[in-house]
């Protein structure tokens, strides 16, 4: 008996997948457990197996094509099996669908024509009449057909009105009433029209054509959307506020000197990052928190997402307790968690349950910026780069390592002061970072 293959919840946040790739065609012979797709969610691109053995009867839905979770993707059975009853509309490819709605649409702009002209003829006949005198006529004429009446049509189908009068005197002069403007009632052309009309200049045969827009529409992937939809309801449904500290980084640079010349330890600065805000997250609990409508939860683990940079967006892989792991386990988590974000291979588990985020931009040379924050997080901590900078230390003027790191919070959540304690520590371990080997 043949089976549909439906789209499957891939994701918590999933609502549709979109086929990436087919691994099997019409015809072929397919296992339990075999994998017959790769399908892009909102978070990452997921393998989607089957549980019954048979042969591919129909690929519903093509490569490229969002398919709404439950919709469906294609059909197994056994080979030359009827599969009539399980086609319905929703079986139709999207050329199939496109080239139908042309044809409703073309059957309704003929039909709304053919209103539009019984109209029009109905509202000739209509401002033609005089409530005194009948059918308007003008020297005498008896009323005619078609270009004796007070509308008619010129050679490109165009409804013109005018009198009759004004229709001979046209004719006689060679004018063409669709070049008159008419000054009677809803612009109808009368006698002085003809009378004052002056030919236009002859326009030139050449127009200079205006340039082409020049541009490019680019699909937008699941994940382009889920972002949009989940930063957009961040920003306009918490209020954000923004606090800003500057870090004297001198000591931190020394220490890391110091590790990465170990043999298999490199530390980067984004490591040291990550460690002391878990160890400040411990110290100030109302941070590592999150927004639940009627309470506020706090979180007993501490649990810190790093912001990753794919080609849609970004992604926020999480390091577990992070406040328990040391620089060169948290660097080694984050290397390999941001591989696998940018080959589309993170499983969902391993981007949900963070209760903090970090954005670090130092890398691309950014000094200081603001983050929105990731949801339900309570607050984001955007890093900027490390930067040479003069400062005054005993009363003399001194080369100086600074980098200013920004705290992005919910304001239902934390308040300013809480806030500036978690900075004012954050600042205290980067600037002594031994006391996070201890």
């Amino acid at each position: 008996m043949a089976i549909v293959i439906d789209m499957p919840k891939l994701s918590d946040t999933m609502e549709e997948g979109v086929i990436a790739k087919w691994n099997v065609k019409e015809g072929d012979k397919v296992s339990s457990g075999d994998i017959i797709a790769e399908v892009e969610t909102d978070k990452a691109t997921m393998d989607v197996e089957v549980f019954d053995g048979g042969t591919v009867l129909k690929l519903i839905a093509s490569e490229g094509d969002a398919v709404p979770l439950g919709g469906k993707m294609a059909i197994i059975g056994e080979e030359g099996e009827d599969i009539s009853d399980l086609l319905d509309d929703d079986s139709d490819t999207a050329e199939d669908k496109k080239e139908a709605k042309k044809d409703d649409d073309k059957q309704k702009e003929s039909s709304e024509a053919k209103e539009e002209a019984a109209g029009d003829k109905q509202k000739d006949k209509d401002e033609s009449f005089d409530p005194l005198f009948g059918e308007l006529e003008e020297d005498g004429d008896k009323p005619q057909k078609d270009k004796s009446r007070d509308q008619a049509a010129d050679d490109d189908g165009k409804r013109v009105k005018a009198s009759p009068l004004a229709r001979k005197m046209a004719e006689k002069e060679g004018i063409d009433l669709a070049d008159v403007k008419g000054s009677g009632p809803n612009g109808r052309i009368v006698k002085a029209d003809i009378e004052s009309f002056e030919a236009a200049p002859e326009a030139k045969k050449e127009e200079a054509e205006a340039p082409a827009a020049n541009y490019e529409d680019v699909p937008v992937s699941q994940m382009r959307k889920v972002i949009a939809r989940r930063l957009g309801e961040s920003k306009f449904t918490n209020p954000h506020f923004y606090e800003t500290i500057d870090i004297d980084m001198k000591k931190a640079i020394e220490v890391r000197t110091s590790l990465n010349a170990m043999d298999d330890v490199k530390v980067s600065f984004n490591d040291m990052v990550v460690k002391a805000s878990a160890v400040a997250l411990r110290r100030h609990p109302k941070v590592n928190s999150s927004w639940m409508g009627d309470f506020m939860r706090r979180h007993k683990d501490i649990h810190v997402a790093v912001a990753v940079a794919v080609d849609e967006g970004l992604l926020t892989p999480v390091i577990r307790y992070t406040d328990t792991k040391g620089y060169s386990q948290i660097g080694a988590e984050v290397k390999e968690l941001a591989a696998k974000a940018r080959e589309k291979k993170l499983q969902p588990d391993q981007m949900e349950g963070s209760t903090f985020t970090i954005s670090n931009l130092g890398m691309f040379g950014i000094e200081e910026f603001t983050a929105i924050i990731n949801p339900p997080n309570a607050c984001i901590l955007a890093v900027g780069a490390i930067r040479d900078v003069p400062v005054v230390e005993n009363g003399e003027v001194v080369p100086g390592k600074r980098m200013k790191v920004t705290l992005s919070s919910d304001h239902r959540i934390v308040d300013g002061a809480t806030a500036a304690e978690f900075l004012q520590t954050l600042k205290q371990l980067l600037e002594n970072p031994m006391s996070m080997l201890l």
